[in-house]
């Protein structure tokens, strides 16, 4: 018999490498009929074989003697959550094994179930000594090459690593919900007062929203997110579904705009991003530029990103070409290392989410 929450987790790594689906929102259902614990396990398994692809396909294709890009989906997905297991678990080998047959059993492969066992035998001699041997960087850490090479530019080699090693780390609770404490500070600097007008310029899902005061709009683009955004906010905030670039109304005191992006600091409680993550410098100055263009003269803007990229944060506000307000004197503790007027949480020293945040005069 086949553990339940081994059986959720190669369901949804199959559905994310099969189907481009995203983890988090085809894990849940998958996952609801388990108890507490085989939640817990299949969330691991899942999330962690997802995060740890490279490193594993890298494995297979060394230990199995068959490129992966060569194997049947099912046997690639049993194989990946049985590398998962045997490099960072504990699960004994043999049970490892077992399932990973009987899954690609299942899939009507019976063919290859003696391929399969063979292989996960050979990881399980051979996998985490392998993985040990490898130099630190993407390979090991299994992130795309072009975020090592960001995070290499803007910090250094350490402190790329440190970020590699920090965003494989399974993050509390809070943080997989979105409601970690770099979110809830760049809401905070927004500093928005009764009696304002503020503008939420990408408002869904509606975290920083329900942290504004004042006569807020909220903009959201998507309409089922509109939607969804509408029934969890307050009457007192007004919901517009509509591109803020388009929206024909101005003279707000103070915007928000937590802007789409790469998602860089983000990486631990996404898992499949980083293999779908690209910058987004162009949007993100339009939508600045936007909300500058609907607030007063004087009037101020944050602009949020959870990403961890120079391109996208500190060159991308200096393009902006307006007056930054300092903020690292007033939150020190998270004061930019490079540039203190932002502010800047990372995993690896503040134990939340990359946020970079920064606030602008019009």
């Amino acid at each position: 018999m086949i553990a339940p929450a081994r059986r959720v987790a190669f369901n949804v790594v199959r559905r994310v490498f099969e189907d481009d689906a995203y983890a988090d929102r085809v894990f849940a259902p998958a996952a609801e009929q388990l108890d507490t614990r085989d939640r817990a396990l299949a969330q691991r398994i899942a999330y962690g074989t997802v995060q740890r692809r490279r490193t594993i396909d890298h494995g297979i294709d060394t230990l199995g003697r068959r490129p992966v890009r060569k194997l049947d989906p099912p046997v690639v997905a049993a194989l990946r959550i049985a590398g998962y297991e045997l490099g960072w678990g504990d699960t004994p080998a043999h049970a490892i094994a077992d399932d990973a047959v009987e899954l690609v059993r299942e899939a009507g492969l019976e063919r290859a179930t003696a391929f399969t066992n063979a292989v996960v035998r050979r990881l399980s001699e051979g996998f985490r000594a392998l993985v040990a041997s490898l130099p630190e960087g993407p390979l090991k850490y299994s992130y795309p090459d072009w975020i090592h090479e960001t995070w290499v530019r803007d910090w250094g080699e350490e402190e790329a690593f440190a970020l590699e090693r920090a965003q494989n780390e399974p993050p509390p609770q809070e943080e997989y919900r979105g409601m970690s404490a770099a979110s809830k500070l760049a809401a905070t600097v927004v500093g928005s007062q009764p009696g304002e007008r503020i503008l939420d310029a990408c408002a869904a899902p509606g975290n920083k929203t329900l942290m504004l005061e004042g006569d807020v709009t909220a903009v959201e683009l998507n309409p089922g997110r509109a939607r969804l955004l509408a029934e969890r906010v307050p009457p007192s905030v007004r919901v517009v579904n509509a591109d803020v670039r388009e929206l024909d109304e101005t003279g707000f005191d103070r915007a928000l705009v937590d802007a789409p992006c790469s998602g860089l600091g983000v990486l631990n409680r996404r898992p499949d991003l980083r293999w779908r993550a690209k910058p987004l410098p162009e949007l993100q100055l339009e939508l600045i530029r936007a909300a500058a263009e609907r607030t007063r003269p004087g009037g101020t803007i944050v602009y949020s990103v959870c990403t961890l990229n120079a391109d996208e944060n500190e060159l991308l506000v200096d393009e902006t070409g307006l007056e930054v307000v300092p903020l690292g004197e007033e939150w020190p503790e998270y004061a930019h290392p490079k540039r203190p007027e932002f502010l800047l949480t990372t995993p690896h020293k503040h134990a939340t989410s990359g946020f970079f945040i920064a606030r602008l005069r019009v």
